[in-house]
């Protein structure tokens, strides 16, 4: 399938540098993905589109400020050291204790020393941009310093000017809990602690999953074909008690909403047929599970989700969901599919697009 088919043009003006205020005040575009019918509506309004016994997934991961300004020193025997040049560095995550994956820019070699604060790191490897680091710290200290020295890894494509204790805030969840994303899992921004409340009241039933957003969410499709695309990998968990609430609220015929592609991640990663059931099973690993058309979703019946960049993988998963076998309409083209047209609705109607842009339900 042609990469090309999942492209559309979007004006610049239209990507949101900083979240609606308040959270709930994001507008809400409600598609049904049978009929194609659009509503119009603010987020907060989301409440009148639940039901009694709806069952919300949310994901509960945590960005952390990973992005670090730092100096890279020359260490020269019996002489202490001496300033060298300047270096950024993305911390991806600790592949083993100690040591991390980051993205260094500009490149370091190996044997770099780079000091932070009053640390002194060490590259141990690289490849290309990518720099192995010996951090010499636990992870839960690693994380210490890091709060205290790195910065929100914001979305290039995101121009904000606020302080680094504003975006500490605006660029997470209110209900993040379990640290490990570099990018947050943004169709959760527009969730306040009072709508939660209001939701709950009303009967839906609120579950978590855990999936720590990489970078490779923003990755576009450069390959020709989609399935050529090295999709990227990312680290979850799905708890035994949760994994059983849903399979009960499943088998009792309730609705399951994803809230983000993050979420539908964990869930269509998790799900196992049982003679001729879908069941989640309880698992921690990580998942590579790519999904485009004409991919059956197995345990999302609903989604909540921004609206994404062209060409990239999210783009082929709301295809998905909007398409045969999921609905009766066979996926020709982005642009020609009901949620192709939704944002060329979204276009028209200027709304906000991408990580701290407006939000969709689809049903």
């Amino acid at each position: 399938m042609k990469a090309s088919l999942f492209d559309y043009s979007l004006p610049k003006d239209l990507i949101a540098n900083s979240q609606a205020s308040p959270r709930d005040h994001s507008r809400l575009m409600i598609i049904d993905r049978k009929t194609g019918k659009i509503n119009h509506r603010k987020f907060y309004d989301i409440e009148s589109f639940l039901k009694p016994d709806d069952v919300l997934v949310l994901n509960k991961t945590k960005v952390f400020p990973a992005r670090i300004y730092a100096q890279k020193v020359i260490l020269q025997q019996g002489l202490g050291h001496s300033a060298g040049g300047k270096v950024e560095l993305l911390f991806l995550e600790e592949i083993r204790p100690g040591i991390w994956s980051t993205l260094s820019h500009p490149g370091v070699k190996p044997n770099t020393n780079i000091v932070l604060g009053k640390h002194l790191l060490n590259v141990v490897g690289h490849e290309g941009i990518t720099a192995i680091i010996d951090t010499h710290l636990g992870k839960i200290k690693m994380l210490e310093l890091l709060r205290k020295y790195g910065h929100t890894p914001l979305p290039p494509y995101i121009n904000s000017g606020e302080t680094e204790q504003e975006l500490r805030k605006e660029y997470q969840t209110v209900y993040a809990k379990s640290t490990g994303s570099v990018a947050a899992p943004t169709a959760g921004f527009h969730f306040t602690n009072s709508l939660l409340k209001k939701i709950k009241s009303k009967g839906v039933r609120i579950e978590y999953v855990t999936l720590h957003v990489g970078l490779g969410t923003f990755a576009p499709i450069k390959s020709e074909n989609i399935e050529d695309h090295p999709i990227h990998v990312e680290h979850f968990e799905l708890e035994k008690g949760t994994a059983e609430r849903l399979n009960q609220a499943r088998k009792a015929g309730k609705r399951i909403i994803s809230v983000g592609t993050t979420t539908v991640r964990v869930l269509e990663t998790c799900v196992k047929e049982k003679t001729g059931i879908y069941q989640l099973v309880p698992q921690k690993g990580s998942t590579s599970i790519f999904i485009y058309p004409p991919y059956k979703f197995k345990f999302t019946d609903a989604l909540i989700t921004n609206f994404h960049l062209p060409k990239s993988t999210l783009i082929a998963l709301v295809s998905s969901f909007v398409s045969y076998p999921n609905t009766g309409h066979k996926f020709e083209s982005f642009k020609s599919s009901i949620v192709g047209k939704a944002y060329q609705e979204a276009i028209k109607e200027n709304y906000r697009f991408y990580s701290f842009g407006d939000s969709s339900l689809i049903i």
